[in-house]
Protein backbone atom coordinates (compact mmCIF):
# COMPACT_ATOMS: atom_id res chain seq x y z
CA UNK A 1 0.00 0.00 0.00
CA UNK A 2 1.45 3.45 -1.15
CA UNK A 3 0.96 6.71 1.17
CA UNK A 4 -1.64 7.43 -0.87
CA UNK A 5 -4.36 4.81 -0.47
CA UNK A 6 -3.11 5.34 3.65
CA UNK A 7 -3.97 8.78 3.15
CA UNK A 8 -7.27 8.28 1.82
CA UNK A 9 -7.87 5.69 4.46
CA UNK A 10 -7.16 7.91 6.67
CA UNK A 11 -9.68 10.84 5.32
CA UNK A 12 -12.54 7.14 5.22
CA UNK A 13 -12.74 6.71 1.52
CA UNK A 14 -12.00 3.80 0.02
CA UNK A 15 -8.92 4.10 -2.59
CA UNK A 16 -10.16 1.15 -4.76
CA UNK A 17 -14.02 2.51 -5.09
CA UNK A 18 -12.17 6.21 -6.06
CA UNK A 19 -9.27 4.39 -8.29
CA UNK A 20 -11.96 2.47 -10.17
CA UNK A 21 -14.58 5.06 -10.68
CA UNK A 22 -12.57 8.10 -11.53
CA UNK A 23 -9.68 6.44 -12.51
CA UNK A 24 -8.25 9.56 -13.90
CA UNK A 25 -9.10 12.15 -11.28
CA UNK A 26 -7.16 9.36 -8.69
CA UNK A 27 -4.10 10.12 -10.73
CA UNK A 28 -4.47 13.25 -11.09
CA UNK A 29 -4.61 13.20 -7.33
CA UNK A 30 -1.69 10.86 -7.10
CA UNK A 31 0.22 12.71 -8.58
CA UNK A 32 -0.24 15.88 -6.54
CA UNK A 33 -0.03 14.26 -3.15
CA UNK A 34 3.19 12.89 -3.99
CA UNK A 35 4.26 16.92 -4.61
CA UNK A 36 3.27 17.96 -1.66
CA UNK A 37 2.97 17.92 2.11
CA UNK A 38 -0.04 16.16 3.41
CA UNK A 39 -1.45 18.89 5.22
CA UNK A 40 -1.34 20.90 2.36
CA UNK A 41 -2.99 18.40 -0.08
CA UNK A 42 -5.78 18.73 2.55
CA UNK A 43 -5.82 22.37 2.59
CA UNK A 44 -6.13 22.34 -1.27
CA UNK A 45 -8.70 19.92 -2.06
CA UNK A 46 -10.77 20.11 1.23
CA UNK A 47 -14.11 20.82 -0.51
CA UNK A 48 -13.47 17.57 -3.28
CA UNK A 49 -11.76 15.50 -0.30
CA UNK A 50 -15.24 15.70 1.20
CA UNK A 51 -17.32 15.05 -1.89
CA UNK A 52 -15.13 11.85 -2.42
CA UNK A 53 -15.91 10.71 1.00
CA UNK A 54 -19.33 10.60 0.26
CA UNK A 55 -19.20 8.93 -2.84
CA UNK A 56 -16.65 6.14 -1.65
CA UNK A 57 -16.94 5.95 1.93
CA UNK A 58 -14.89 3.05 3.71
CA UNK A 59 -16.55 0.09 4.87
CA UNK A 60 -14.13 -1.36 7.54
Amino acid sequence: MNEFEKYLKDKKISPEQFKNAAPARYTEFEMLFDQMHPKSFTAQKLYLINKIRRMYPLNS
